[in-house]
């Protein structure tokens, strides 16, 4: 399986247009060793065909099906452009990853972008980065973008009898999940806890924290602290800033006075409520020239590059764009989120039904169908 290492690294590269950009990173393959020299003819007439953009600043210009006789050895070669390099469509790449492969070992490497791809201002971090292991680190998904909050950082009904207990347990789930050391759980029990009303709380500690993350517990006992009921305690390990979204999402249900949308619901409920699902994932009413059905056609499915390159399609415009796959579970996810797309598990000839809404809802629908009908970048 290809891995990116620093080892394939070129800095501070420029170039006036993709087509220099990609002549250069098909003469560092072929310094490599890994293609012989026509191979640059192949990955310009990839490039010809569809564009190579992924999305967040990346591009993966590769060779054709027919050039693959010219890779002597699967590998990469990572260029970095800190000015960014103009790919086409008012899309700027920071990064392009140059693959050599003989077969599908690429698939790895894309699999491997999914996070960074769907997530808020890798762009920013891909430009200004400084060096061969800040780019690895983005591109490896060791830059932590969200914060960490699955099923085994959520404990319903246990049965603690004070504060102390909860928060406890709550930095427990956070050491468990690899989000901090035992230190934070020791200060996390000296914390006092923010009450946010109808027996919700909040604690938080920075200390030892390795990433952040989030836990939450309730209890099943009759509790108190300063004679105000405890029903369920919020608790952040934070080491940056990757759990705002988490915060916010508590702030807005907590001044709407709707902390029962935490309390009583179950561990799926609370994921989806903190990942911002449980209203877009929501079934809608599918109505007008607002919905399209389209089929896809790639003999994979959609893995990750065409699964990008839908992405990066809806991304161009303004209108809110949902998706859902009528062949597996119905769920709606956003259109807009690469990660939520690929885990819809669409398979060859699977329908996809998309509702736009919009001032470009119209035009959002036509354009995606035609990519469909085009591929998705894979003919």
């Amino acid at each position: 399986m290809l891995q990116l290492t620093t080892q394939n690294i070129q800095l501070a590269q420029a170039h006036a247009n993709k087509l220099d950009a990609i002549r250069a990173i098909a003469a560092d393959l072929t310094q490599k060793g890994l293609v012989d020299s026509g191979y640059v003819e192949g990955m310009l007439n990839r490039e010809a065909q569809n564009s190579t953009f992924l999305g967040n600043g990346i591009a993966i210009p590769h060779g054709t099906t027919d050039t693959r006789d010219l890779v002597k050895q699967t590998g990469v070669a990572v260029h970095h452009f800190p000015n960014g390099v103009n790919w086409g469509d008012d899309n700027t790449v920071y990064v392009a990853i140059g693959i050599a492969a003989k077969s599908d070992e690429h698939l790895g490497i894309l699999k491997q972008l999914t996070k960074v791809l769907s997530a808020d201002g890798v762009e920013e971090k891909l430009k200004n980065a400084k060096s061969a292991n800040d780019i690895i680190a983005l591109l490896n998904g060791e830059v932590q973008f969200e914060a960490d909050f699955d099923a085994s950082l959520i404990q319903l009904l246990f049965p603690a009898s004070d504060m102390v207990q909860m928060s406890a347990v709550a930095g427990g789930l956070l050491k468990n999940s690899g989000c901090a050391d035992a230190e934070f759980v020791a200060d996390l029990v000296t914390k006092k806890p923010t009450h946010l009303g109808k027996g919700l709380w909040v604690v938080s500690s920075d200390k030892a924290v390795k990433r952040t993350g989030m836990s939450f517990v309730s209890t099943a006992n009759h509790c108190e602290c300063d004679a105000l009921p405890v029903k369920a305690l919020v608790a952040f390990a934070a080491c940056n800033n990757a759990h705002e979204n988490m915060l916010n999402t508590l702030s807005q249900k907590v001044f709407a006075g709707e902390q029962d949308v935490f309390l009583k619901a179950n561990t799926e409920q609370l994921l989806a409520i903190f990942s911002n699902e449980a209203e877009e994932d929501k079934p809608t009413e599918a109505s007008g020239d607002n919905v399209a059905v389209f089929k896809i056609k790639n003999s994979h499915g959609l893995h990750a590059r065409p699964g990008a390159m839908l992405v990066a399609e809806a991304k161009k415009f303004e209108s809110s764009i949902k998706v859902s796959n009528l062949d597996g579970d119905g769920k709606v996810v956003n259109a807009k989120s690469l990660m939520k797309v690929i885990a819809l598990g669409v398979k060859h000839g699977h329908q996809l039904q998309f509702t736009a809404e919009g001032p470009d809802a119209a035009k959002a629908l036509e354009s995606i169908g035609a990519a469909i009908n085009a591929g998705l970048g894979e003919g």
